[in-house]
């Protein structure tokens, strides 16, 4: 034996050999705890960058509010359109696309609740008339019978536009957040993600099974929860209290003024308006025939017939993939340049679209792949490429607002966003009745997805309008980022904390 092996030996501690097994064992705990605290430790670092305040209401608003209420309003609202009112798909697209009206009026909300305070408070208010609309739009429907098909749409609409009013405070949080702190953009964007793919994996999952028992009025009802504790979220968030002043009514109006202008400016500016039409065309150009594809599924004849449970499940199956989308974005697409990602992600979200006319023609059943198996696979792959595409474009989004009127030019954006979904909307309900696709008739609906699909390809054409730039990068010049409005920064920052934190520092 070699003298240095043998010295080696003599300096190893006796026993060491035995306990190997052990400190390799040891070491494999502590990565899978690693694995699992990751997540809370991320978010601990984010309460401390961002302030706990902040991250709290991003888990509300878009977990409960738009997470868990959109995925259930989705699932039942289909089923109540199609059951109870026993309208044809067509004219549900058309309903459905005016849910948006209350998201394409979200600069107005987002005016109201900068520059309009109601008895000195400028957040409180709008949180409180959010969930009391929330609240009775979704009691009304599920109280009374079969309401007339004119007041049923104005219910479902007040239901959307209590989530979209709650929804412009965080986002003005998050587009300065963004702007003030631009290393973690991706990182706020990626808890949203997180958070409304968490709540509509519940959303969508117990969905079919409340159909199912309570009927899809029964079910509606439970929509009244959320709003509520948006109430409750009104009256428990702290707000610090603006100054009353004689003038209050001018003042106001010139900052409405000084918004308007600064949004003026700020859209002329090519570094902009490039990419905001860029958002809206991609939406626009993807037309949705998720109504014709709802009746199709649930159809016993031509489609697969599936059962309300097993539609809520493939939801909600989608939504865990969402979150998957999420992480994939989160640790390894974030440091991309936004005009190669939003590329390669345009292009693989127009050829995964094609598994829609596969399956729609059945040639899964010729291959000896099961609908089951099939949809639950079309689903995920579908859900996961939309997921990354749209969150370099939220983040793309959080970074063109100028400072000063941050929210309400963030909700300008979204507005935008909303007007290309709503054009999706109806543009796909036209197509689906040119092509006369009905309850009972789908035997053109795979041509209505072809020409989808289609229109999603030559979307790549524009992708010339997204800028060369990192997603860590500043946008806009430094004159509109300093001077975006006349609005004064520091009256309009707000503060969010608990009760609790109020009580300490009092």
């Amino acid at each position: 034996m070699d003298p240095s092996e043998t010295q080696e030996l003599v300096e190893i501690p006796p026993g060491i050999e035995k306990r190997h097994p052990v400190n390799s064992e040891t070491q494999r705990r502590l990565n899978l705890v690693g694995v699992i605290t990751e997540p809370f430790q991320w978010i601990q670092m984010l309460c401390k960058e961002l302030n706990t305040s902040f991250v709290v209401g991003v888990m509300l608003v878009y977990g409960l509010s738009q997470g868990f209420s959109g995925s259930f309003f989705k699932v039942v609202s289909d089923y109540y359109w199609k059951d109870v009112q026993m309208v044809q798909p067509s004219a549900v697209q058309l309903y459905i696309g005016l849910y948006y009206i209350p998201w394409v009026m979200k600069p107005i909300w987002g005016i109201l609740t900068d520059v309009f305070p109601v008895k000195g408070y400028r957040r409180r208010p709008y949180f409180i008339i959010a969930g009391v609309l929330g609240v009775v739009s979704a009691l009304i429907v599920a109280i009374h019978g079969k309401l007339p098909i004119f007041l049923a749409l104005v219910c479902l609409i007040g239901i959307t536009a209590g989530v979209a009013i709650a929804d412009v405070t965080i986002d003005a949080c998050i587009a300065r957040n963004s702007i003030e702190i631009p290393s973690l953009a991706s990182d706020m964007q990626s808890l949203c993600g997180f958070c409304t793919s968490v709540g509509a994996l519940i959303g969508y999952s117990t969905s079919g099974l409340f159909v199912h028992h309570l009927g899809p009025q029964g079910a509606l009802g439970l929509l009244a929860l959320p709003p509520a504790l948006l109430v409750l979220l009104g009256f428990l968030i702290y707000e610090l209290r603006t100054n009353q002043h004689s003038g209050k009514k001018k003042a106001a109006m010139e900052k409405v003024g000084g918004a308007i202008e600064g949004m003026y400016k700020t859209m002329k500016c090519s570094q902009v308006w490039k990419p905001s039409l860029y958002m809206y065309l991609s939406l626009a150009l993807s037309i949705s025939t998720n109504e014709g594809t709802f009746y199709w599924y649930t159809d016993p004849k031509a489609g697969p017939a599936f059962s309300q449970e097993f539609v809520g499940m493939i939801y909600a199956i989608g939504a865990l993939a969402s979150i998957a989308g999420v992480l994939i974005y989160h640790k390894i697409l974030r440091n991309y340049q936004f005009r190669n990602l939003l590329f390669f992600v345009q292009l693989l979200y127009a050829t995964s679209g094609m598994l829609d006319v596969i399956f729609i023609l059945r040639w899964n059943l010729k291959l000896g792949i099961p609908d089951y198996f099939f949809v639950i696979m079309e689903e995920c792959i579908a859900r996961i490429v939309s997921r990354i595409r749209w969150m370099p474009m939220i983040v793309l989004s959080a970074k063109l607002c100028p400072l000063g009127i941050e929210g309400t030019f963030f909700a300008l954006l979204m507005c935008i966003d909303s007007l290309g979904a709503l054009s999706s909307k109806w543009s796909g309900g036209f197509i689906l009745h040119v092509f006369h696709v009905t309850r009972t008739d789908f035997s053109n609906l795979w041509l209505v997805v072809l020409i989808r699909n289609v229109l999603r390809f030559s979307t790549l054409g524009l992708i010339f309008l997204i800028p060369r730039a990192d997603q860590s990068d500043v946008l806009i010049p430094s004159a509109l980022l300093s001077h975006g409005s006349s609005v004064n920064i520091e009256e309009e920052r707000v503060e969010l904390v608990f009760i609790k934190e109020k009580f300490d520092q009092t």
